[in-house]
């Protein structure tokens, strides 16, 4: 699972609110689709570039193409792959994105919506919200406070 930290959770939460607000949502294209959507967030690149690299390196949705990912390659889809790697991301991670069914994510889903439908704007933007939320929680958990018993004796 991901790496729970700031940059990423606000791409998430980033990816839902453009998402909210239009931006285009399309699961057949590279750049528009749900890892297309989050990459534009955290590699800074258009819709359209992240969907000629997709196209240029070999066939395939997110899912297949991070299945064959090759950080030595330097073909362009592998090198975004990597960048979304480095945010603290997984490959597991984006095969599930592509797919809305990572089961951490999912349990944590309103209960009306456990089962988030392909190609739909609005489930997407609610399991990009729960991840976020979800990390978010790790993080927090992370947080070592001090015994302020001790601070104040």
């Amino acid at each position: 699972m991901a790496t729970a930290n700031l940059p990423l959770i606000y791409a998430l939460r980033k990816t839902a609110q453009n998402l909210k607000k239009g931006a285009k949502y399309q699961w057949g294209h590279m750049g528009q689709c749900n890892c297309g959507n989050l990459a534009q967030e955290l590699i800074h690149m258009t819709e359209a570039e992240i969907h000629a690299h997709a196209l240029s390196t070999r066939e395939g949705d997110w899912s297949e193409q991070t299945g064959a990912y090759c950080a030595q390659s330097a073909l362009p889809m592998d090198m975004m792959i990597t960048k979304m790697l480095e945010a603290g991301l997984t490959q597991a991670d984006l095969q599930h994105l592509e797919k809305l069914n990572a089961p951490a994510v999912l349990a944590l889903m309103p209960a009306h919506m456990k089962y988030p439908r392909h190609n739909v704007r609005e489930d997407t933007i609610v399991y990009l919200e729960t991840w976020a939320k979800m990390l978010e929680n790790e993080l927090i958990e992370l947080i070592e406070l001090p015994d302020f018993q001790e601070i104040y004796a």
